[in-house]
């Protein structure tokens, strides 16, 4: 990432709203929105890593872990999207992973220039190529803030996308247990 470019864009767009880029409060902002943004956008560098961790006897039963946070920044406005993502599994041949590895899956695609849409396909895309189980789920439930702070402006609005690979059924998937906390 180029950290000094995208300081001098940041020092543009607030020349072009008008502010003086001498002021207290805005001096060494280009550059901690360089750093932020590094940071916000560390997944664009990294590969999705998820091994089976280990053989265990689940007789194909469902693995769900629910309630996955995460933050994203949305490629169209620039402005973040967060959530929840809802992961279920069937392993096949005993294949399953690390609780935790999960969560950084997720993490992985999260943070990029993203949609949730693809984010959604994605996450369920690795899963199947990675732990090749029977079949995945993925739910993720999200609040876009370029829905809330511009255009319609509407807070409250949740957005839910979903993605099913293999052979999973829903009504295998106890679908209110994923939206109860």
């Amino acid at each position: 990432m180029d950290l000094e470019k995208i300081a001098r864009g940041v020092r543009l767009v607030l020349e072009g709203v008008g502010e003086d880029l001498r002021r207290e409060g805005l001096q060494d902002t280009p550059q901690r929105v360089a750093e932020m943004l590094k940071e916000l956008l560390e997944g664009m560098e990294q590969q999705p890593q998820l091994e089976a961790g280990f053989a265990e006897e689940v007789g194909g039963d469902m693995i769900l872990v629910k309630d996955i946070p995460f933050y994203s920044l949305c490629e169209h406005h620039l402005l973040p999207f967060f959530g929840k993502v809802h992961l279920a599994y069937i392993p096949k041949n005993n294949r399953v992973t690390g609780f935790s590895s999960l969560t950084r899956l997720v993490d992985v695609f999260a943070r990029r220039l993203q949609i949730q849409e693809r984010m959604t396909q994605q996450i369920a895309d690795a899963v199947m190529e990675h732990l090749q189980p029977q079949g995945v789920l993925v739910v993720v439930e999200a609040q876009q803030l370029c829905v809330s702070m511009r255009g319609s402006k509407k807070d409250t609005v949740r957005t839910v996308t979903q993605a099913i690979r293999g052979e999973i059924s829903l009504d295998r998937v106890r679908l209110t247990s994923l939206f109860q906390s």
